[in-house]
């Protein structure tokens, strides 16, 4: 023990006055801090100490012990005793004497401690879902946490309310006030553990909060990592957490599916892969079944997969939709076990919940068909083959543009007097004579365009015309049959507008057609100005291999395995018209090489990204040959190539009217946030949009909710949506333009509350010992809270006290003084000392 003289600091926050009887006192706040801002607070006040209170008696006090001491020492010698005997008498009354002398400067005992009802103290009570899972003993987990809770009178809450200020709080999605726990039903579908404690922080910011007394069972809806928490400071302005769990006990086996996805792909197969996580805790001995089912609850396909205890097991489905729109699907765990040989309809389960064992996902599908315009010169077989490809696709609308007579000069080929029209359109109606092709004109034929007006002045010359469309194919059409500044505008539409371009082989594209050094020469995989030597043609034509970059593209394969792919590739046959193009441009990727047999090779499709777009280079020029060899019966594996070359391409073209979903983290709800991105005609960003968003929940009832233009980027617009129930939301965006058709889309996301909140059915006791330590609090044995709530008022809080104590006023000095003397007069008497 130390001992401190009058003002010294008892320690570097607390100073101690001159005491002027027995019951003065100091309060302090906790100096340099701002109150409700703690760091190492775990760490207890120093223990009490004994400081001198009137240092003016503190000679005096010294003269008169040594003057008795002096006294004492003179009168023992006097004794004539021996010298051992002579101490024995001697020590104890000395002791007594120092006692008193002390007792002369006031001598206190002084400590810290909370000050009684000037702290505030949280007890926040988990009422989420998950607390209802039961243990071994029948009873749940909220039972215990909320006998704990509800027990009032119990010897912790009444010391607790002694020394602070109590508050009572409950949560689940959000937070709420009680003044007591009777309303704990465990029925809330969302634990915002995280988000709760922030805004616990941020309610009482500037107020002096000691502590939070979290009764939870650790399981978060919307925990971090302790690494992101960490760098987002996200427990900075905390004060010390200090969790109390359940009792541990025995936890029932338990499936889940913890994760599901959706991709993508062009692979026609198979457009649509669901990917899900199934977590078994537990043994499950005769394995698990794992379904997919649709919107009607229909079982589109199932697997059965053994599983053991602690295992993660990834499931994938593959389905093709047979409509392209937004459709949601179920994926679901069943225990092999407990599912009915007739029925396949569960049967009692064993597991701890059956809330995790289904997740809905949403497959976002575009229902408004791709257009791609078809530009050729000369009518061909790829046309005929393409065309007949792509209207077996419902999403993609091929609009062509095919040159059937080159222009031709007026001297050249006259026909009858002041006849200035093409002879081709001889006998055709005389009132349309001025939309008729002259002499100087070529004579194009369009198809498949949605109005007479489409294409009708040939290929466009206009950015609003041109973006209408996704994607572009140049089939043995030279550069000169576009002007300079179509040329740009092709270029254009791919760099600026994102669409895609793909350029077929022929003698008349690549440097064939003139496209050297033309912007659209700048867009294309390949350069087209290295190499004009004219190279021998093997005898046997040239075989198409796919490249490491093409058997990794689904788009490129048209079997669902290697064996099949190689034994596809060694059955087709030779080409022979092809495009020369051995340099390739930096990032860009060969997909397929052309071989001879001598093992000779050159890039045969290339792609790569251009701008915001994609580009596409098949310097093939005979691609119909595989049809023609096709086999009756056989695959039909030109159009396959076709469709899914076409999908490629237009994947992630850019429309004039986009939404995209983001779900807000460490929110008390999570939240679903709309990005909006509207462009006009010339997909420039469009700011004056009227947009309508109309949002059809689970049960079928319909939301509006409003959009609000971005300040930080033009043409977009953002708006939110809480999504309470459990199911798929679909949610209808519609665009009103005064000089054109509404544009609409849709747009689809999933809510799994239920999942969530059981995605983990133990305690998660480590992840509550990272928050009590990122705190400085720790983790609360159930059956220690009267121990640590003894406790707080000797930890470090806001607001404190400092307590001193005269030691002349304790019972126990008087005993000591009075034993010490007591002894003193005994030991003369038993060795017979006068």
């Amino acid at each position: 023990m130390r001992v401190h003289s009058g003002t010294r600091c008892l320690n570097s926050e607390t100073s101690l006055p001159d005491g002027d009887g027995p019951t003065s006192k100091s309060l302090r706040k906790t100096s340099g801090k701002t109150p409700g801002v703690f760091s190492d607070s775990r760490n207890a006040y120093p223990m009490a100490m004994l400081v001198v209170g009137d240092r003016e008696w503190a000679v005096p006090a010294a003269v008169i012990f040594a003057v008795a001491v002096a006294v004492l020492l003179r009168a023992s010698v006097r004794t004539g005793a021996g010298r051992r005997t002579r101490v024995g008498a001697a020590l104890p009354k000395a002791i007594g004497f120092g006692l008193l002398a002390v007792c002369l400067v006031d001598p206190h005992w002084a400590g810290v401690r909370a000050k009684p009802g000037e702290n505030l103290f949280v007890l926040l009570a988990d009422d989420s879902a998950s607390l209802t899972i039961r243990s071994d003993d029948g009873r749940t987990r909220g039972q215990s946490l909320r006998d704990e809770l509800m027990a009032t009178e119990s010897p912790w809450q009444v010391r607790l309310a002694q020394d602070f200020d109590v508050r009572r709080y409950q949560f689940d999605a959000r937070l709420s006030h009680v003044e007591a726990f009777d309303s704990l039903e465990f029925a809330g579908t969302t634990s915002a553990i995280d988000g709760v404690l922030a805004s616990l922080a941020q309610r009482f910011r500037g107020q002096p909060l000691a502590g939070v007394l979290l009764f939870t069972d650790g399981n978060s809806t919307d925990s971090v990592t302790a690494n992101a928490r960490a760098a987002a400071g996200a427990h900075d302005s905390l004060p010390p957490v200090y969790p109390v769990l359940p009792p541990v006990t025995e936890v029932p086996p338990d499936l889940s599916i913890t994760r599901a996805s959706v991709s993508e792909t062009v692979f026609e197969d198979a457009p649509v892969t669901v990917q899900a996580e199934v977590v078994a805790q537990g043994v499950f001995e005769e394995g698990v079944v794992v379904e997919l089912r649709d919107e009607a609850g229909n079982v589109i396909e199932q697997t059965g997969r053994p599983i053991s205890d602690g295992e993660t097991l990834a499931v994938r489905f593959q389905v093709r939709p047979t409509q392209p729109d937004l459709r949601f699907y179920t994926v679901r765990v069943i225990d092999a076990a407990a599912a009915a040989a007739d029925s396949g309809e569960p049967r009692a389960s064993r597991e701890a919940t059956l809330a995790n064992n289904s997740r809905v996902v949403a497959a976002n599908r575009e229902g408004r068909p791709y257009r791609v315009l078809y530009v050729a010169g000369r009518p061909n077989w790829e046309y005929r083959f393409l065309h007949r490809a792509l209207r077996q696709d419902e999403q993609v609308q091929l609009v062509a543009l095919i040159r059937i007579a080159r222009k031709e000069a007026k001297f050249d080929f006259r026909g009858r007097a002041d006849e200035s029209s093409n002879p081709l359109f001889r006998g055709f109606k005389k009132d349309r004579d001025e939309e008729t092709e002259s002499y100087d004109e070529p004579v194009l034929i369009r198809q498949g365009t949605r109005d007479e007006a489409e294409l009708r002045e040939g290929f466009p010359q206009e950015r609003s015309l041109l973006y209408e469309y996704d994607a572009i194919i140049l089939d043995d059409v030279e550069a000169s049959f576009f002007t300079h500044d179509q040329l740009v505008l092709i270029e254009r539409f791919v760099a600026e507008r994102g669409g895609g371009l793909m350029m077929l082989g022929g003698i008349g594209t690549f440097q064939h057609g003139g496209y050297a050094r033309t912007p659209v020469a700048d867009a294309l995989p390949v350069y087209l100005d290295r190499n004009r030597s004219v190279a021998a043609l093997p005898a046997d034509g040239f075989r198409l291999t796919l490249t490491r970059d093409g058997w990794l593209q689904p788009w490129m394969r048209l079997r669902s395995n290697e064996p099949d792919e190689q034994q596809r590739l060694s059955a087709m046959p030779s080409f022979v018209s092809v495009t020369r193009a051995e340099s390739v441009k930096p990032g860009a990727r060969v997909m397929a090489l052309l071989e001879t047999p001598r093992s000779q090779s050159r890039p045969a499709i290339v792609s790569q990204r251009y701008g915001a777009g994609r580009t596409l280079a098949v310097l093939i020029g005979d691609l119909w040959r595989w049809q023609l060899r096709r086999a009756e019966g056989a695959n039909d594996d030109l159009a396959k190539m076709w469709r899914q070359s076409v999908r490629w391409l237009v994947a992630d073209v850019p429309r004039r009217l986009e939404v995209s979903t983001a779900r807000t983290q460490n929110a008390p709800r999570a939240a679903v946030e709309l990005a909006i991105r509207v462009r006009d005609r010339e997909f420039q960003p469009q700011e004056n949009a009227d947009l309508h968003v109309a949002v059809r929940q689970p049960d079928g009832e319909p939301i509006s909710i409003v959009v609000q233009p971005s300040l930080d980027e033009p043409g977009l617009f953002t708006g939110s949506f809480v999504s309470r129930q459990t199911g798929g939301y679909r949610a209808e965006v519609t665009l009103t333009d005064a000089d054109g058709e509404p544009q609409r889309t849709v747009v689809g996301w999933t809510s799994n509350p239920a999942a969530e909140e059981f995605r983990n059915v133990g305690i998660n006791r480590q992840r509550m010992e990272s928050l009590a330590e990122e705190t400085g609090g720790e983790v609360v044995a159930i059956d220690g809270l009267e121990t640590f709530v003894s406790s707080l008022p000797l930890r470090r809080v806001p607001i404190t006290e400092t307590w001193t104590s005269p030691l002349w006023d304790r019972w126990w000095v008087f005993l000591l003084v009075v034993a010490c003397l007591a002894g003193e007069w005994g030991f003369r008497r038993l060795r017979g000392l006068p």
